[in-house]
């Protein structure tokens, strides 16, 4: 133990501060902390390339807290994060780190709080600002003297904070500040926009790159499934089933699919929740503390509402929608199997990405491993496998204590023992299918197959072109299901709509859960769409209001010439 903490001792950082490094437990020095730290105390600039959860925060905050002066009561330190998130969990780690520093002040500033508060600290001799940049901007306007003392800039995750359109508010505040500031620059990425920066506020950088994209997800096993687009509620209804999950992140891309995909496992009694860029803070903090303490045990995010989210509790990651680059996917699946921990990864595959899975594979230098979703015999195992565990430590003194209101029931019903307690558990399990034929029911699933697949793709291509009468534009439908009636909207792919949405606004507006709707067919100038044959004219009369996009629905019975 003596030999590892004096790898920080090695490091020359101040004596309080390695005193909190060792309260806090740390025993070694990751590998950006090793490179980073001796740069940033010799005060150079510094372009940090590193994945989060590689202990990049305390690789700036150590030698910074180092180089501050807590004898003096002005602002000397400046951390920019992209989201509230961030700075709360960056100024967190300020704090600790200063714990035995007396007269060292750190405040966060963010939006979604009283300004007048934040604007008083900095006033009052705060050494340490963390802040996100809109909100920053807000404060200069009132005071363009607030950053005048600064000595230290911090930009953690640079690259998110360009994706999020800050760049115009960065420029203000780096005019904000003296020039012979240190300014250290923390970034998973380095895009054209990021070296253009460096390039324009960098006095000769040195570069300091950890290859963590291998490391950040060994801790966690992953998985691929294939799926259709318009089925992956189902499929994710049907992984919940069979996953043993103590708290679980899904991403989905939008934020309207955060609401959509929150509201069918509220139906199906999961504690979730939201969380995207729309929802307000005091919402947003909620959320993650309900995760935290048990409240909640599924949330549905963006890649961006998810920033700074670490939640000891999350042991799985689902990736409902694909994201957008290899990048996006380590950090999502980096919200689990941190510090340590080990986490399960899923992803979800539409045929269309089997090519972004390939380049996933490849950046990460790992395998995803294919895995079938479960099917109706799983999910039936799974449940009673969860309603024997629920039941089997009320059995032991059950006879005892019960044993004479049993016979006493079974007398004045006049059934056997057996009757009354297939009864009761009806009654406990609140009507849950629990026979196979019931299961396959509740959640049929298209199987995912070649011949599917290359249908489908062939369908792809012939929606995205005009509508020029081609005749794959009214190419016959596919057979309906039993119980199932075929409904037509004019909205289609020339409208910007995707089944999703389509899927959105039906479960919304309509009341249904996701296994009452069945396949969902967006051609170029039309969509179609299978809803339960039983009520359908209520159901189309609660949705003639409905919008979609902007433009009405006006869905109806599709009758097939």
């Amino acid at each position: 133990m003596t030999q590892e903490l004096g790898g920080f001792a090695a490091l020359n950082l101040h004596p309080n501060i390695l005193a909190a490094v060792i309260a806090t437990g740390y025993e070694e020095p990751s590998a950006i902390q090793l490179q980073s730290i001796p740069v940033i105390l010799a005060g150079h600039d510094m372009i940090g390339q590193a994945q989060t959860g590689t202990g990049k925060t305390a690789a700036f905050a150590l030698p910074i807290l180092s180089r501050i002066d807590p004898t003096k009561r002005q602002l000397q330190a400046l951390i920019l994060a992209p989201t509230r998130e961030l700075a709360l969990q960056v100024a967190t780690a300020f704090e600790t780190y200063a714990k035995q520093m007396p007269g060292l002040n750190v405040i966060a500033v963010y939006g979604g709080a009283p300004m007048g508060p934040q604007l008083k600290a900095i006033r009052n001799g705060a050494q340490v600002v963390v802040a996100t940049p809109g909100r920053l901007v807000d404060h200069l306007r009132r005071d363009e003297k607030v950053l005048s003392t600064i000595q230290h800039l911090v930009l953690d995750e640079a690259d998110e904070m360009l994706k999020l359109g800050f760049m115009d508010d960065l420029e203000v505040i780096f005019k904000a500040m003296p020039e012979t500031r240190q300014t250290v620059l923390f970034s998973a990425t380095l895009p054209h926009s990021i070296r253009a920066i460096a390039e324009k506020h960098l006095r000769d950088p040195k570069h300091v790159r950890i290859e963590t994209k291998t490391q950040t997800v060994t801790a966690i096993e992953q998985a691929h499934l294939l799926v259709h687009a318009d089925q992956k509620h189902a499929a994710v209804l049907r992984l919940l089933e069979v996953e043993e999950f103590d708290a679980l992140i899904a991403f989905v891309r939008t934020k309207q699919a955060t609401l959509d995909l929150a509201a069918v496992l509220e139906a199906r009694g999961y504690k979730a929740a939201a969380l995207n860029g729309d929802i307000a803070q005091n919402q947003r903090e909620r959320v993650i503390e309900s995760l935290k303490d048990g409240r909640l045990d599924i949330v549905v995010a963006t890649d961006v509402a998810a920033r700074g989210l670490d939640v000891p509790r999350i042991t799985h990651v689902m990736n409902v929608d694909m994201p957008y680059d290899p990048e996006s996917y380590v950090h999502r699946i980096g919200r689990t199997g941190r510090a340590g921990r080990t986490g399960r990864a899923l992803l979800l595959v539409t045929p269309r990405e089997r090519r972004m899975l390939q380049v996933i594979e490849r950046v990460t230098g790992q395998k995803v491993s294919e895995v079938r979703l479960p099917d109706g015999q799983q999910v039936l195992d799974a449940r009673i496998k969860k309603l024997t565990s629920s039941l089997a430590p009320l059995v032991a003194d059950a006879e005892a204590s019960h044993g004479e209101l049993l016979d006493r029931l079974t007398a004045e019903i006049g059934c056997s023992p057996r009757a009354l307690a297939a009864a009761l558990l009806r009654k406990a399990t609140n009507g849950q299918a629990l026979t196979l034929a019931e299961v396959e029911r509740e959640q049929p699933l298209v199987p995912t197959s070649a011949p599917r697949e290359r249908s489908e793709r062939s369908g792809e291509r012939s929606s995205e072109r005009s509508d020029r009468g081609d005749s794959r534009e009214r190419r016959a439908p596919v057979a309906l299901a039993e119980g199932r009636a075929r409904c037509r909207t004019a909205l289609g792919a020339r409208d910007g709509i995707a089944a999703k949405n389509l899927l959105g606004a039906i479960l919304n507006e309509g009341g249904l859960v996701r296994e009452a709707i069945g396949r969902i067919q967006v051609r170029e100038s039309f969509s179609l769409v299978e809803l339960p044959e039983d009520g359908l004219e209520r159901l189309l009369s609660k949705l003639k209001d409905t919008r979609v996009g902007g433009k009405p629905l006006k869905l109806r019975r599709y009758r097939e010439d």
